[in-house]
């Protein structure tokens, strides 16, 4: 692929909800620019993007894909991002890249969630957006209605361009209204004439109101306006340009990514409107205790972030690199700031799907690949030897839902734990844990469909099938009343036997005290050397569990009377005698299961507010606290059994339609209802 200069690079995130037509868009925009002989179909599995396996046994996009394409001239990167609520981190982080947001929209659905949250990214991070609704040549498709939802969803600045020819099946092109022209399409060739008459009198008043819409932001080409002439296609486009890249303006365009009808438009006012990586701007960098920007400049110093890391069984690890400064030649060194390590970048390459396509090198702005970057992660800045500047790279969101995980074979542990390694590299927001009370190995990520895959991969890419679980909750047990025991270890082995007794009286502490030990031996009854093996008993008696199996905690035990022998008695006996009287005088005070409280704090757009608060009391939950967002949505905080938010994330996103969002840590431990305790299964190591 040849080199493109910087102004004539547009980097493209296609974005929008699960099945609104992004990788039959990115299909159809190949097929055009002639990458492919003919479309591929999602549903024959044979597209550019979506090649996983994974992708195609859950008839869905699961990670970003690269197309870079030449069209007129011009270079676009495609990112075809996944639209599914799992893998929003994947679109997010395309987002961070691109220059240009495509959000693609289905006439049928109209606006869903994810592309409502994907539009709040992309304003956060204030990225020009243009709206291409597809599917037009389907049944109860309405363009009308989807341009109505998406000026209510996201207000001022909606600019329609064009307007559909024909309804449903009939759809067959657009009217442009910047040209006030008609173009039609059959079998892929488009055909312009005059606008149908029957669309006319509607089209014009379009075509006025938009052409004023536009005039207003150059104050030459307004008072030009207001005298009478009439502005050129090529003075509306160039004011839109300035819009669309300041983010004021969201032109719509439309067609049907299927049929092939008007996608040579949109390849065309990307190109044309679409801002390129120089309008972008400077970016900010740190290093050195300072910050500073990095012009996007092809003289400058060679920078790049590694914003994407794919594992490949065969080539190894793939960095993806963003090249933020400077131009990058196979063979250059440049340092890793993280690390502070040097990394040759040997071939230099474009992805297109999993094609690799060589280039010369990679110009500023520009999307490309490396191989084989020994401990390079996503999120490492790149950067010239003596310039140790880093971008700074928003961490991954936490995750929202754990399972456990352990290998199906016995001896596989160390193979696993490489690769769910390899797989973070790949994926920055899956997280692995290790909890060493409930002797499990945690897989987190952000939702039942993430860890399905998350698995799938660990055996096609690994070897390695897993077993799955549910997560064990960390109970804890304590007492509520006071009583008193006597420990008597008595053993007869033929010469020197084992003999201690020891009498404690056990007490409730309040939560969260932990453990306290009270000596009150007086007159010898048990020398002062074993008195530390009885507490170390009580103690271990305490770790290995009480009557339902879980920690002891938050008790008092006092030692207060005891007896020895001068020749059998040693820490051993006394050590077994200490936990022998607490074992007993737990029972005897009657054991209390606590069971962890998380803190709960949810984002929900205010309608939800009452559904989610019911939902909470619901699960043994007490709202503390209800707020209000910057945005206008509701925060509620609550106290929640932690056994009933370990699926919280598939829940509530059932509750709310995707919209809510949560965060949950652990607050405090407090005593379990007598009703539940029958269903807490015992830890295994209780019943080991």
């Amino acid at each position: 692929m040849k080199v493109f200069p910087p102004e004539k690079i547009r980097n493209v995130a296609l974005v929008g909800h699960g099945g609104a037509g992004k990788t039959t868009l990115a299909e159809a925009l190949a097929y055009r620019c002639g990458a492919v002989s003919r479309p591929g179909r999602v549903e024959d599995f044979n597209t550019i993007a979506d090649f996983e396996p994974e992708e195609h046994k859950h008839r869905m996009s699961i990670s970003t894909s690269l197309i870079p394409l030449e069209w007129e001239g011009f270079k676009i990167n495609v990112l075809d991002c996944p639209g599914y609520a799992d893998f929003t981190a994947e679109a997010t982080r395309a987002l961070g890249v691109a220059d240009l947001a495509v959000f693609v929209v289905s006439a049928v659905e109209g606006v869903e969630v994810q592309t409502e949250l994907l539009w709040r990214e992309a304003a956060r991070l204030g990225l020009p957006r243009l709206i291409f609704v597809n599917k037009l040549d389907r049944e109860r498709a309405s363009f009308e209605r989807t341009l109505s939802e998406l000026q209510s969803s996201f207000g001022a600045g909606i600019a329609p361009l064009e307007l559909p020819i024909g309804e449903e099946g009939a759809f067959r092109g657009v009217a442009d209204l910047l040209s006030d022209t008609a173009i039609t399409y059959d079998t892929g060739k488009a055909t312009t004439g005059p606008i149908p008459e029957e669309m006319a009198l509607r089209e014009h008043s379009i075509h006025d109101a938009l052409v004023e819409g536009i005039v207003v932001a150059d104050d030459d080409l307004m008072e030009r306006y207001l005298e009478g002439e009439i502005p050129s296609v090529a003075n509306l486009e160039a004011t839109l340009a300035h819009g669309v890249s300041a983010a004021q303006v969201f032109p719509v365009l439309c067609g049907s990514a299927v049929k092939d009808v008007a996608v040579d438009r949109l390849g065309a006012f990307i190109c044309e409107i679409g801002p390129s990586p120089l309008d972008r701007g400077p970016v900010e960098v740190s290093g050195g205790g300072s910050t500073t920007t990095v012009a996007p400049t092809p003289d400058g110093p060679p920078l790049a972030v590694v914003w994407k890391t794919v594992v490949d069984r065969h080539v190894g690890k793939i960095s993806l690199l963003h090249v933020l400064s400077g131009t990058i030649s196979p063979d250059a060194v440049l340092v890793d700031s993280r690390t502070r390590t040097d990394q040759r970048l040997h071939t230099l390459f474009a992805l297109r799907g999993k094609e690799q396509v060589p280039v010369e090198r990679l110009s500023v702005g520009d999307i490309g690949a490396v191989a084989k970057l020994a401990d390079v992660a996503t999120g490492d800045t790149l950067a010239p030897k003596g310039t140790p500047v880093s971008l700074a790279v928003p961490g991954a969101a936490e995750p929202a839902l754990c399972i456990g995980i352990h290998p199906k074979s016995k001896g596989d542990e160390d193979k696993l734990m490489t690769a769910l390694h390899r797989l973070q590299e790949e994926d920055p927001s899956l997280q692995v844990r290790r909890d060493d009370e409930t002797h499990q190995t945690l897989l987190c990520g952000a939702g039942e469909t993430h860890l399905a895959v998350v698995a799938e991969r660990l055996a096609r890419k690994f070897s390695v099938d897993v077993v799955t679980e549910p997560v064990v909750v960390p109970y804890r047990e304590t007492v509520n009343t006071q009583a008193e025991a006597e420990g008597r270890y008595k053993k007869q082995t033929g010469g020197h036997g084992q003999f201690g007794v020891a009498s404690i009286r056990l007490s409730p502490l309040a939560r969260g005290a932990g453990f306290e030990f009270v000596d009150e031996i007086v007159g010898g009854a048990i020398p002062r050397q074993y008195i530390p093996a009885v507490q170390k008993g009580i103690e271990e008696a305490m770790a290995a569990g009480g009557v339902h199996g879980w920690p002891v905690v938050d008790v008092s035990v006092t030692l207060f009377d005891g007896k020895y022998h001068p020749v059998d008695s040693s820490e051993m006996s006394f050590k077994m005698a200490g936990a022998m009287a607490f074992r007993e005088a737990l029972e005897k005070a009657g054991p209390v299961l606590l069971e962890p409280i998380s803190k709960v704090e949810v984002t929900v757009p205010a309608f939800g507010q009452g559904d989610v608060i019911s939902d909470l009391n619901s699960r043994r939950g007490r709202v503390t606290q209800t707020g209000t967002a910057e945005d206008g949505a509701s925060v509620i905080t609550a106290l929640v059994p932690t056994s009933e938010v370990l699926r919280y994330a598939v829940d509530l996103r059932s509750i709310t339609g995707g919209r809510g969002s949560f965060t949950v840590s652990h607050d405090h431990y407090d005593a379990a209802p007598p009703n539940i305790w029958a269903s807490v299964a015992r830890p295994a190591r209780a019943t080991a």
